[in-house]
């Protein structure tokens, strides 16, 4: 064996040991972990939504079991690109973080009951759709917040700074 194949031989081990080394890695990377507390029913839920790259269907059952309608009771399926944008805008304020729910999936006869009660409420509001959510997040100020989904461009961002939660959405890129 020359020193060109040795070299060769050297580096080909290396590198698989060097790949095979961040498989656990790159594994716990991605696996998509969010944690919910329901203000409204007190109810939580630790859940990983996402397993490399591939939404699990167990899970987006019991997400949209925790975000339905609380007044109706309706449950409906919930966008998961909204869980992917909840998970980017938690990261980096730590894994450990909880989204306090105010509000997810909104019924139209709840929505319509709002609209009554509140201007505030869109009459073509994305919570009907399953695409929207209002939040706090644990530790966090909402301001803080705020700033970070805005700048991560990936939907609507409504803050309300009297009520202190942010509204998120997967529709068009807009803040108010």
């Amino acid at each position: 064996m020359n020193r060109r194949q040795f070299l060769c031989k050297t580096l080909k081990g290396a590198t698989a040991l060097y790949f095979s080394s961040q498989l656990p890695v790159q594994a716990a990377v991605d696996r998509g972990q969010l944690s919910f507390f329901h203000l409204h029913t007190q109810e939580q839920l630790l859940v990983t939504y996402k397993q490399n790259g591939a939404y699990l269907p167990e899970s987006l059952k019991k997400i949209n079991c925790l975000l339905r309608d609380f007044r109706t009771g309706e449950v409906h399926p919930i966008d998961p690109k909204l869980l992917d944008i909840l998970y980017h805008l938690k990261q980096p304020f730590g894994n450990n973080a909880t989204f306090e729910i105010i509000s997810g999936y909104r019924s139209p006869g709840t929505n319509q009951m709002l609209r009554g009660k509140n201007g505030g409420v869109a009459r073509k509001s994305q919570h009907m759709l399953g695409k929207a959510i209002d939040i706090r997040l644990s530790g966090v100020d909402t301001w803080e917040v705020r700033n970070r989904a805005m700048k991560m461009q990936r939907g609507g961002v409504g803050y309300y700074r009297r009520s202190d939660f942010v509204h998120l959405d997967t529709g068009r890129v807009r803040w108010w």
